[in-house]
């Protein structure tokens, strides 16, 4: 695997995925009981975006830096620009938290988190910027792979998060719904939130009607598309697929998406949140 996320971080892809997985997060906090969070790639934990908070491929600059000192902003991104600005001290945006580093810092005392990472070297950064927090594990291996031994948790509730690289793009389609069933399977009250890229939207209706069948207690789509899906040579949005997520999470996502088109969008911007199947 070539990917190095450290290229992409704080993009407009990272800031939909995490602003839906730490509004997850808060919706589980709505009950006591503790909640258990596996991340399959969980990648170096943080990434340094320079002093101009752009990052070596600037793609921060068109994305979570859009957001950095907005007023006004709506819940679901006001929490992510709060988390974000705790990795940030001197109120400048030059490190960028990924997925486990956001995640543990919203779970509670009594919650856990889970992180694998595939590769040595990312692995072993992730377990330097998780030292000291006894809540959190890190997991050298194929995330995929390691479904089987980290499933089901003590936790009754709690969600796995899948973000693989797509470095084979659409091909990948089926070892992601692989193991969203196995996760589903394994640990049928917890959740799953898929992330996926999108390059021409159309091609993704196999994808969503398989994911559909694996969902019997409901499926909500949430997209962001920062120009139109005209171009498959380039990242022109993404999406989350959400299998069994919290009551109400969609409405605490929905007042969210025409800011971030607006905010991050280029001309034809536009976005998502629909039932791909309905809850019971």
């Amino acid at each position: 695997m070539n990917y190095r996320h450290v290229f992409h971080a704080g993009n407009h892809a990272d800031v939909l995925k995490h602003a839906v997985l730490l509004a997850w997060i808060e919706a589980l906090a709505r009950k006591d009981a503790p909640c258990f969070v596996l991340d399959t790639h969980g990648g170096r934990g943080q990434y340094a975006l320079g002093e101009q908070g752009a990052g070596p491929s600037g793609e921060a600059a068109t994305g979570i830096a859009r957001l950095w000192g907005q007023p006004a902003l709506p819940p679901l991104l006001k929490r992510l620009c709060r988390a974000v600005a705790n990795f940030n001290p001197d109120g400048r945006l030059r490190h960028y938290p990924g997925s486990p580093r956001l995640a543990l810092a919203a779970l509670r005392a009594q919650d856990r988190l889970a992180a694998c990472e595939r590769q040595p070297e990312e692995a072993q950064a992730l377990r330097t910027a998780l030292a000291g927090e006894r809540r959190a594990t890190v997991h050298e291996g194929d995330g995929y792979a390691l479904l089987r031994a980290l499933l089901p948790p003590a936790e009754k509730r709690g969600l796995v998060l899948i973000d693989p690289p797509y470095e084979a793009q659409e091909a990948e389609f089926p070892q992601v719904l692989a193991a969203v069933e196995e996760a589903l399977g394994r640990w049928p009250t917890g959740g799953v939130a898929v992330w996926y890229p999108i390059k021409r939207r159309r091609s993704l209706s196999p994808f969503f009607r398989d994911a559909a069948r694996l969902a019997p207690r409901g499926l909500l789509c949430v997209e962001l598309l920062v120009r139109p899906d005209d171009s498959p040579l380039r990242l022109n949005g993404s999406g989350m697929l959400l299998f069994h997520p919290p009551f109400q999470l969609d409405a605490m996502i929905a007042p969210g998406l025409p800011a971030l088109a607006r905010l991050l969008g280029e001309t034809g911007a536009s976005h998502r949140l629909a039932w791909l199947r309905p809850a019971p």
